[in-house]
């Protein structure tokens, strides 16, 4: 599977022009083909390789199903900014293509907040079978705008030859780590995303939640310096000082967490799915080592697994807006989410897909399935990119040495407000 670091610069300019671009959009072409009418629609399309190939299996099932109906593929730019700003320019212009479009599960609120994508009827989808967490990410202002595709949780990987049990709480974390350092002094104690981006926000929002926090309360106020987030912060730069992780990881991302992992030189590491593969594969030094389990918890926290992963959403302004939905439908029916799990590795978003021949051919879905139930979405705003960019400055000085947990969060928390205030 292949691993998206979703640039949200795009995001950013997206925001700030929702309130101009909320009436450009056009409704959708009252000719509307008919079921029996020779149609076209296309799909644009992010993943390569053996995500590719299972896009294109799965449009062969769906052609043959609808002969009137043909999917042209239309395969973005593996760079995500670059595919985004694609999307950006097709949508506001206009266009009737791309009709369906496969989404990072944080694009939504910001293309339904432009008016640029189509409301959905939940009861033309089993939304019950999905993971609760990708279908929030897909609604706004209580309207449904997107559904889920594959998923993507954050998760604790640990060494099964190291720790008897997955760390539940942060002090096992630290006492797990603390033990098999004192025997190997070498090994890391906790690998995890520090860079100033977009992945340094997901692991602190794991903790953020373990300790009973969020960066938006249920009125869509900011809550970055809450007493809770203040605590979750300290703990994470706590890990550097005390050396359970290494100074490094303040310039790490995904791969090199990776790296460190696969190597074996962390007895944790925080993580996405697509790695579970690739520890298992033949070459890794963890090989038959590996477990994955949710972020841990602390009293008055709750288990929290920053969610990730793609979703598929409408164009307003398609010309075949019921061809457009049954291709959706099609693509997130459990059997072909099932099927793209087996050739690309993408977990499904739906727990009725996970069959007992998926678990028997991949059988690490198994212990992935039971961290997604954990998962939950960053705020679902088109103000996001600019709030996390708030916060990944924040996490960026604590780390640096520049700032204290408090001092950074409430600059944090003052940049969020204005954000709000001046989009309100």
């Amino acid at each position: 599977m292949i691993v998206r670091h979703r640039t949200l610069a795009a995001l950013s300019s997206v925001a700030l022009l929702t309130g101009v671009l909320s009436a450009c959009g056009s409704s959708p072409s009252s000719n509307s083909a008919s079921g029996s009418s020779n149609v076209t629609l296309v799909f644009a399309n992010q993943g390569l390789g053996t995500e590719l190939q299972a896009t294109q299996t799965a449009i062969k099932g769906f052609e043959k199903l609808h002969p009137h109906i043909k999917v042209k593929i239309e395969t973005l730019s593996a760079n995500s900014n670059d595919a985004y700003q694609s999307l950006v320019t097709d949508l506001t212009s206009g266009s009737a293509t791309p009709d369906v479009i496969t989404a990072d599960v944080i694009w939504p609120a910001a293309f339904a907040a432009a008016n640029w994508i189509k409301p959905l009827n939940p009861s033309q989808f089993q939304l019950s079978n999905f993971f609760q967490g990708m279908v929030k990410a897909g609604e706004y202002k209580g309207k449904l705008y997107a559904i889920p595709w594959f998923i993507n949780v954050e998760g604790i990987y640990y060494r099964t030859d190291l720790v008897k049990t997955p760390p539940k709480t942060f002090s096992q974390l630290v006492a797990d780590a603390q033990a098999v350092q004192k025997k190997d002094p070498k090994m890391y104690g906790l690998a995890f995303e520090g860079d100033k981006y977009e992945g340094a926000v997901t692991v602190f929002q794991d903790v953020s939640g373990g300790y009973g926090g969020a960066f938006l309360n249920a009125h869509g106020k900011p809550v970055i310096n809450s007493p809770a987030n203040i605590k979750a912060l300290t703990w994470l730069d706590g890990l550097i000082k005390k050396g359970i992780s290494p100074t490094a990881v303040t310039g790490w991302e995904e791969g090199q967490v990776q790296q460190a992992f696969l190597s074996g030189d962390a007895l944790f590491a925080t993580n996405w799915p697509y790695l579970y593969p690739l520890a298992e594969a033949s070459g890794s030094a963890v090989k038959g080592k590996v477990g994955f389990a949710p972020p841990p918890v602390t009293a008055g926290g709750h288990v929290t697994a920053s969610l990730g992963g793609d979703v598929l959403v409408i164009n307003k302004n398609t010309k075949y807006p019921k061809q457009a939905e049954e291709l959706v439908q099609y693509l997130t029916s459990a059997s072909t989410m099932t099927q793209r799990a087996l050739i690309s590795g993408d977990p499904p978003a739906r727990t009725d897909a996970y069959t007992s021949s998926l678990i028997k051919k991949a059988p690490w879905f198994a212990q992935e399935e039971q961290v997604y139930k954990y998962a939950v979405p960053r705020p679902v705003t088109p103000l996001y990119p600019q709030i996390s960019s708030a916060i990944q400055t924040a996490l960026s000085e604590v780390y640096s040495g520049q700032a204290s947990p408090k001092a950074a969060l409430d600059q944090a928390q003052k940049k969020a407000e204005s954000i709000i205030a001046n989009n309100g």
